[in-house]
């Protein structure tokens, strides 16, 4: 049996954890796959938020400084605020070796052993049994839909997919999503689906429980869903009709449809945006080029090229009415189980600011984001399947045109501007997380800048 740590004096752990974690996350912070600042060195780590959920088991919101580099648009100065569950033993199972963060050498867990408690299955199993009966322990707060009944002793696994949060599976009955990167306010995640459940839309799974802090301000920490046990998700079904020849256009033209009823009725849900925010969106785009090309510099020679699918945005089409959107939908964000496809994952790019995210957007964006993903998918066959990318973004519109009421592929300017701003978006993307994909994008930057789409 092993060992849970000696609880140690309140006030001591408190005031001291951070000199015992400092060094330890300083090394362990840049290797995970949803730490944000890979570019940017750890200069400074702040405890904001510290609560013993049990015996062993904390849970931190930790601010990680980057001194001297500027601030990404909307960020906090010079870095951002993460959720970390860590667990604190004196010795750690091999079991458990993924999980290891380290061994404390100095402060108040000196000679204690750190990992991150979300890899262990012991741990996973109580954070459910906090959820099923829901309290508060300190800032934190464990609340829950009381319609939905959510079974004790479901076995725990960790998804182990590359994602920009964490993600545990409960007996194949339930997912919890554990927000790494938090900022103040209401998640997406949480709120978009609520309200869809709300409305009826069957496209969504539906919020179970989920978790929030008050403090030092109120944010989403993590939401549990609904757990769909033999969806296929829409990347690996793509993947998996290239390389056996098979057409794709069928499932591509339902996934249009699908994400037309999820528009629809997002568009009941929230309030409607205005148009005449179409130069004020054509300078964030170029902001966000510009600054893309500042870090990448294979994408300098194209600004030119593709500042003017963003200057199109002030005079074209401005499409139906700015709404509520996905805000970062692609082929991994929707699931097929039988002939069904459903939408997940609401909380849109978390680069980008949560003020921004829960703001209205062109429905275009969406569409874009999905049409980028086709291509994404085609190319990762040699040789390169144009064809196939093309016939199912062909599909895909002509899909939610028949739901939706109105064509994307007749927005032209419209739909340029945004694949333009989604393909800058998958340059720095690729350049800092995964170089060897970045051809990928810059064939489309090559594309939009030269031939215009």
């Amino acid at each position: 049996m092993q060992k849970t740590a000696t609880p140690r004096p309140r006030r001591t752990v408190v005031t001291g954890t951070m000199a015992s974690l400092a060094g330890l996350l300083r090394e362990w912070l840049p290797r995970q796959r949803w730490f944000a600042g890979k570019d940017r060195p750890v200069t400074d780590l702040a405890l904001l938020s510290m609560t013993e959920l049990f015996p062993g088991c904390l849970h931190l919101l930790i601010h990680a400084g980057h001194s001297g580099v500027p601030a990404p648009a909307g960020g906090a100065a010079g870095g951002d605020c993460y959720q970390l569950l860590l667990g604190v033993r004196e010795h750690l199972s091999p079991r458990l070796g993924r999980a290891l963060i380290g061994r404390a050498e100095v402060g108040p867990l000196a000679g204690l052993t750190v990992y991150d408690a979300l890899q262990d299955p012991r741990s996973a199993q109580l954070l459910l049994e906090r959820l099923r009966h829901p309290g508060t322990a300190g800032p934190l707060r464990f609340e829950a839909d009381p319609s939905v009944r959510v079974p004790a002793g479901l076995v725990p696994r960790v998804l182990e997919a590359e994602q920009s949060n964490s993600s545990l599976v409960y007996g194949d009955a339930f997912i919890l999503k554990v927000f790494r990167r938090i900022q103040p306010g209401v998640n997406p995640d949480l709120e978009v689906p609520g309200a869809l459940a709300a409305q009826g839309c069957g496209r969504v799974p539906a919020p179970v429980a989920w978790i929030r802090t008050t403090h030092p301000r109120e944010a989403t920490l993590g939401v549990l869903q609904p757990f769909l046990r033999d969806a296929s998700d829409g990347w690996t079904l793509a993947l998996q009709a290239l390389a056996s020849g098979d057409d794709f256009t069928a499932q591509a033209h339902e996934l249009g449809q699908a994400t037309a009823d999820v528009h629809l009725a997002l568009a009941s849900a929230f309030p409607a945006g205005e148009h005449g925010e179409g130069e004020r969106t054509a300078d964030a785009m170029t902001e966000r080029l510009d600054s893309a090309a500042h870090s990448v510099p294979a994408l300098r020679p194209y600004v030119s090229g593709l500042r003017t699918a963003f200057g199109a945005l002030v005079t074209c089409d401005p499409g139906p009415p700015p709404q509520r959107v996905h805000g970062d939908l692609h082929l991994g964000q929707v699931l097929r189980a039988g002939r069904d496809w459903f939408v997940i994952d609401f909380e849109g790019e978390p680069s980008r600011p949560l003020a921004e995210r829960r703001s209205a957007h062109s429905p275009v964006r969406d569409v874009a984001g999905m049409l980028r993903s086709f291509d994404y998918a085609a190319r990762q066959r040699r040789p390169w399947r144009p064809e196939w990318a093309r016939r199912c973004r062909e599909a895909f519109c002509a899909g939610y045109a028949a739901r939706a009421g109105w064509d994307p592929r007749k927005k032209h300017g419209l739909l340029r501007a945004y694949e333009t701003d989604r393909a800058v978006y998958e340059v720095l993307y690729e350049a800092r997380h995964r170089p060897d994909w970045l051809p990928v994008p810059m064939a489309a930057i090559e594309r939009l800048a030269v031939r215009g789409g």
